[in-house]
Order: structure tokens, then C-alpha cells, then sequence
């Protein structure tokens, strides 16, 4: 099973207990800003499912009309992602303006507590991993986990001041306080993620100098190659397409320049099977030298 399946079912069993346990709870012990909390993490179950769709759609091989493959498919994923999350945030802020005022039991606390500890470890897992393997999809999954975390802590703090409401008049819309919270925590991840993700829909490139740079030194391990013009390394979801110039010797016969870029390009696959896609233009080094 490819690794970003095997992360997001970790994440999608992991969310199904949430979910449940938040709620039920909420339900149990009265508590509006928990049940929004497990929504919360019910979104999440559904951004797994979207996720783990994604990556296997954007493993699918090039066709007559995709001859760069289906990576970008894992950026629609994520679209697909923050539109759900957006949705669940702003229902949530709306079913709280008019909801009635219960002080919820003390096991909230609790509750929340528990619910704090695992999404933490959760998050900090897949936005670790997605960063290792350079996975949109994991990052952004992990992201919104993390908004979990924040939430619980939320609703944690309500439970908390809502036990204190009899004294204090005004802590009885701790509840709606937090659920809405909540809410726009849910709201702001997901304008975070289309943003994100509609940059790179555009055609975002690789910005990570060392990574650059260690494709860089591969290329001059061919001692033909004079110089690198440019290289530009673009988003393909799971993998990159290379787009570079480099120089040679204007002398160089072409069957030769042409078995150096076959070098080149078998080198930097070898390397790194995430570069899929490799174009070169090959310049004559002396004229690059005067025009510099």
C-alpha cells in the first residue's frame, strides 16, 4: 500500500473515534461546543476519505491526453477538502446564534482533555510525514488536525467557566462563545488550504534551495555540462516536472550532447524518483559566456 494511504487510514480510524466519542459525549453531557468539536473532527474523517481518493487518482499513469500524468489531482483533493471544511464552519457559527443555554457536566473536561492528547499526536504525525515525503495532501490533512487540537482546547476552557455561571452571570455563554470559536477555526484552516492549493493549481514551483541545489550537483557530476542557465522544478502533486537549460561545448557533436542529456536525466531519476518529467535545452556555452 502506497505510504500516503497507509497514513490517512491511520488518521481516518483515529477520527472515526473522535468523532463519536466528541459527540456522544456532547450529547451525553450537554455540550454544544463539543458537538461542534466532533463535527470538527468528523471533518476530518471526511477529508481522509477525500485524501486517500486523491492520492490514488494522482498515482495514475500518463495518458494521450495527460502526458504529465494525474498529480495535479491531489491539489483538487484538497480543494474539494477546504470547500467541506468551510461548509461544516459556517453551519456550525450559524446553529450557535440561537441555541438554548445548558451548563454542560464536568466530564467535558475530561472529555476534552483525552480528545487533546490524541489529536495532538495525530497532527504532528501527518504534517511530519507529508513534509518527509512532500505531500500536499498529508500537510494539509495535518493542518486541519492541528485546528483540532485548538478546538478542544476551546471547548475545554468553556467546560470550565460554564461550572462557574451561577456566580458569575456572564460565563453562561461560554458555550456559544466557544462553539463559535470552533467554528471559525474550521473556517479559517479551510480558506488556508484553498488558497494554498489554488496557488499551486497555477503552476507553484519548488522553492527549497537546498532540494535545488542537491538536483544541481547532480547535473555537474557530468563533467560536460559548462553551466546551469535555470532550473525550474513545478508541482505535479506527488512528483515534479524538471524544466532547465544548461551549456556545453558549442563543439560537442550532437549524438554526444544528446547521450550526456540521456546521463543527465538517468542520474537525477536514480537520485530521485520523485522527478518524473525531465526537459533540457542544451545552450552553446560560449555564447552564454557573452552575454554575460
Amino acid at each position: 500500500m502506497e505510504i500516503t494511504s497507509k497514513v490517512m487510514f491511520v488518521s481516518m480510524f483515529t477520527n472515526i473515534f473522535l468523532s463519536i466519542f466528541k459527540i456522544i459525549s456532547g450529547l451525553i453531557f450537554k455540550s454544544s461546543s463539543l458537538i461542534a468539536d466532533g463535527i470538527h473532527s468528523f471533518s476530518d474523517l471526511v477529508t481522509d476519505i477525500c485524501a486517500i481518493i486523491g492520492a490514488y487518482l494522482s498515482r495514475k499513469p500518463a495518458d494521450l491526453k495527460h502526458p504529465y500524468g494525474h498529480g495535479k489531482l491531489e491539489y483538487v483533493t484538497s480543494i474539494i477538502i477546504s470547500l467541506v471544511i468551510l461548509f461544516l464552519g459556517f453551519t456550525i457559527i450559524y446553529n450557535s446564534i440561537n441555541k438554548e443555554i445548558i451548563i454542560p457536566s464536568i466530564i467535558v473536561v475530561i472529555v476534552s482533555s483525552i480528545t487533546i492528547i490524541i489529536k495532538l499526536i495525530l497532527s504532528t504525525f501527518l504534517i511530519k510525514m507529508g513534509k518527509k515525503y512532500k505531500n500536499n495532501i498529508l500537510i494539509s490533512s495535518g493542518y486541519e488536525s492541528s485546528t483540532d487540537v485548538i478546538s478542544s482546547i476551546v471547548v475545554l476552557l468553556s467546560a470550565l467557566l460554564m461550572q462557574f455561571s451561577n456566580t458569575f452571570n456572564i460565563l453562561k455563554y461560554s458555550d456559544i462563545i466557544a462553539t463559535i470559536i470552533v467554528g471559525l477555526l474550521i473556517v479559517r484552516i479551510g480558506f488556508s488550504i484553498l488558497k494554498d492549493n489554488l496557488s499551486i493549481m497555477l503552476g507553484e514551483q519548488e522553492i527549497d534551495e537546498e532540494y535545488i541545489n542537491k538536483i544541481k550537483n547532480i547535473i555537474f557530476t557530468n563533467n560536460k555540462v559548462k553551466s546551469i542557465d535555470s532550473l525550474i522544478l513545478l508541482k505535479y502533486g506527488p512528483y515534479y516536472k524538471l524544466i532547465g537549460e544548461i551549456s556545453m561545448d558549442p563543439n560537442e557533436k550532437l549524438i554526444s550532447v544528446h547521450d550526456n542529456l540521456d546521463l543527465i536525466e538517468d542520474s537525477i531519476k536514480k537520485e530521485d524518483d520523485k522527478i518524473k518529467y525531465i526537459t533540457i535545452h542544451v545552450n552553446p556555452y560560449e555564447s552564454v559566456a557573452k552575454i554575460k
